[in-house]
């Protein structure tokens, strides 16, 4: 069957539209100036609910291009210009974006209004609105943005500097939780062969799901496999696990040039993953195999809440998560079972303590 990759209608002015040369012969959509793409899963091109998206995204980099000096959308349009912000991950790019998505509404105040309450009362009325993860997430964006702003002198202070977050409710199920031993073992058995890779990947490299799926096949070369974080660029390089390799050399194999690819030869997308992964979670779940909440990335929080039942502390643990520091590292491990490794410590202790003759009081 020949697919059909004309064009269909005329372009949006500004914008640039095309079809992978590949199949699935997926549709694309970006804004030229502000990179700013279109969800063309959810809009079909040239149709009227496409044509709207194109024309609301080129209002709002127009209304953010012609901003007041001096106002949030002056300092919105210069940040976006600047290193700080062409030198971010795509996805960390999109997300910033879309809080500015959200700030449109208020891109004419000045800058001088912004205080700390302001900021609060926005982070809040956006939490309400799209979740408490945005809420906190636009805090973030605040406080990088205005710190941006403080150091060209746009602003005296960081209103935003030292805010606290937003408590995650109680009520929310855990997220990413590691994975036990039972359900690793069931999910392994369950996967078919072109699946295996790149969970193991994620299972014993502590690759997000992401990383995984884009990794290149020149990563892995002399028993060595070397990784980078497509969200912050840290990158590793360490012994590539027995269990990777022995995954790599039953692969199907294929042309792609990532390590993984799919049931078709080409490389993994990641809403293509999530599609197959989907329904293996969900047979699973249904035959008690594994318990709810089972997610990919929860296989990362796997590798540290190991690491630290082995004993091994945060630095090491940040090191093998590619984290700069150990804050990350605290918090994926932070479900690990210390019994293991303070049971030395209380021996130790104790010895120490009738070493030094303290005595023990027993009641009469």
């Amino acid at each position: 069957m020949v697919v059909d990759k004309r064009k269909q209608g005329p372009n949006p002015p500004g914008f640039q539209v095309w079809r992978d040369k590949k199949k699935p012969y997926a549709w694309r959509t970006r804004h030229r100036t502000s990179g700013q793409t279109v969800d063309c899963r959810k809009f079909e091109p040239y149709t009227m609910q496409w044509y709207a998206e194109c024309a609301r995204i080129a209002a709002l980099v127009e209304k953010t291009a012609s901003a007041k000096p001096g106002t949030l959308g002056m300092a919105i349009t210069r940040f976006r210009d600047s290193n700080a912000f062409t030198d971010l991950a795509d996805r960390t790019r999109r997300d910033y974006q879309r809080v500015f998505d959200f700030l449109q509404p208020i891109a004419d105040t000045p800058l001088v209004k912004f205080d700390t309450p302001l900021v609060v009362r926005i982070r809040d009325r956006i939490a309400q609105k799209h979740g408490w993860r945005w809420g906190n997430y636009t805090r973030t964006v605040f406080s990088l943005l205005f710190e941006w702003c403080r150091e060209r002198g746009y602003m005296a202070a960081n209103p935003a500097f030292r805010l606290k977050s937003i408590k995650r409710p109680k009520s929310l199920p855990r997220a990413n939780r590691p994975w036990r031993d039972e359900e690793r073992n069931a999910v392994w058995d369950a996967l078919p062969a072109h699946m295996r890779v790149p969970v193991a990947l994620m299972m014993y490299c502590a690759l997000d799901p992401q990383d995984a799926l884009s990794l290149p096949r020149t990563a892995i070369r002399d028993g060595m496999i070397d990784t980078r974080r497509g969200k912050t660029g840290t990158g590793g390089r360490f012994p590539l696990p027995l269990p990777v390799s022995e995954a790599i050399a039953v692969a199907p194999p294929h042309d792609a040039i990532t390590l993984c690819a799919n049931s078709r030869g080409h490389p993994w997308t990641g809403s293509g993953f999530r599609a197959s992964w989907r329904p293996i979670r969900t047979r699973l779940e249904d035959a008690g195999a594994i318990g709810a909440g089972l997610t990919l990335k929860g296989l990362r929080h796997t590798v540290a809440t190991v690491l630290a039942e082995l004993g091994f502390d945060e630095r090491t643990i940040a090191d093998m998560l590619q984290q700069t520091t150990t804050a990350m590292a605290r918090h994926y491990s932070r479900d690990a079972d210390k019994s293991r490794k303070l049971t030395g410590v209380v021996a130790d202790f104790t010895a120490e303590m009738n070493r030094r003759g303290t005595k023990i009081v027993k009641p009469d």
